[in-house]
């Protein structure tokens, strides 16, 4: 291998590991950071039309490279539309739109989502490119963070709002007042 297919190939790997997590940690990290503008209510898609795309549309841009090198132009156009794609996709988890899940909801959204974005790495590895795909898989691993941390965020809250069960039974069940 020359030095120029290593470069190459090093840029490819950080260009995977990279766009995993921008779809992942930057994009969520900033609509969360604006989830609150009016525009979201707008723009947003129900979580049964933007998880499709983003996972369709993620995989577009992930496996069309592969085969022949896309030109620079429609490689860059792929990327924003895919950015698109992820915010459309975070916009039910974080902002409060129409379209915005329920807790139970989310987490299954994101748990759903999680090895459905990773078909594509997956991909990238029986094509031949293990590094990219791994690269891949690894970019995209805050995707089962956020959805960890959102379990344990439902959990909490239904564990905080649910009635003691000890003081129930205790009053002849009924409940006690706060």
């Amino acid at each position: 291998m020359d030095h120029s297919t290593h470069g190459t190939h090093l840029s490819s790997v950080a260009a995977m590991s990279l766009s995993g997590l921008v779809l992942t940690a930057v994009v969520p990290g900033l609509v969360r950071l604006a989830r609150r503008a009016a525009l979201w209510e707008r723009i947003s898609l129900p979580p049964g039309v933007a998880l499709p795309l983003l996972i369709l549309l993620h995989a577009w841009a992930v496996l069309a490279d592969l085969g022949r090198p896309m030109p620079v132009a429609v490689m860059y156009v792929s990327e924003l539309v895919l950015l698109w794609a992820a915010v459309m996709f975070w916009l039910p988890v974080l902002t409060r739109t129409r379209h915005r899940l329920s807790d139970p909801g989310r987490c299954l959204y994101l748990f759903l989502a999680a090895p459905l974005l990773d078909l594509p790495a997956l991909g990238a590895i029986a094509a031949g490119h293990p590094a990219e795909g791994i690269a891949m898989i690894i970019g995209m691993l805050p995707l089962g963070v956020i959805a960890a941390v959102t379990t344990w965020s439902w959990i909490n809250t239904e564990e905080r709002s649910a009635p003691d069960v000890l003081a129930v039974s205790a009053q002849g069940g009924v409940p006690p007042r706060p």
